[in-house]
């Protein structure tokens, strides 16, 4: 197959597009500002096409309810400031978990695979109830071990949470 101009053209507009789908994917999910290394080492972008792409980002949701936010060369993706009151207003609402709810499915995360008796030292009584609930929603396995039990995640934690199996989530 012979590359033509137009193809070879074709080919860099296709890795443009890929590129600008990982920086806008990265920005997306870290909810926080990050270093141009940062987004270099996740996105595995070239610094300065990285710097490009960046603008057009923001070009891109000049006109919308999205931002791209440079502070001293640190960047994140934000809701626009016309709309900060929506995020104010869901952020005071209930969320799927309680903060406490969260905290003891960090911990299973991190420590897994973790005996739930060090869990309740760690969480307390309640934990018992997060980790009932846990276990209905299918999100973390639950095995009788002796007088406790040994809890690891579920595949259906990595689907619930978008991870892939074995990517280390306390990063």
């Amino acid at each position: 197959m012979e590359i033509t101009r137009e193809s070879a053209e074709e080919i860099d507009e296709e890795i443009e597009t890929e590129n600008i789908r990982k920086v806008e994917a990265a920005l997306f999910i870290a909810g926080k500002f990050m270093s141009l290394q940062e987004l270099i080492a996740l996105t595995d972008v070239n610094p300065i096409l990285l710097r490009k792409l960046l603008a057009d980002l923001q070009e891109k949701y000049k006109n919308s309810g999205i931002e791209i936010v440079n502070n001293d060369n640190l960047w994140k993706m934000d809701v626009g400031s016309d709309y900060t009151y929506m995020v104010n207003k869901l952020a005071t609402g209930s969320s799927e978990f309680s903060k406490a709810e969260q905290e003891t499915l960090a911990i299973i995360a991190y420590k897994q695979p973790m005996k739930q008796s060090v869990l309740v030292k760690i969480r307390g009584n309640k934990s018992y109830d997060h980790i009932r609930r846990f276990v209905e929603m299918g999100l973390i396995n639950k095995k009788r071990t002796g007088h406790t039990a040994e809890l690891t995640l579920s595949d259906q934690f990595h689907d619930y949470f978008h991870l892939t199996k074995g990517e280390n989530i306390s990063e």
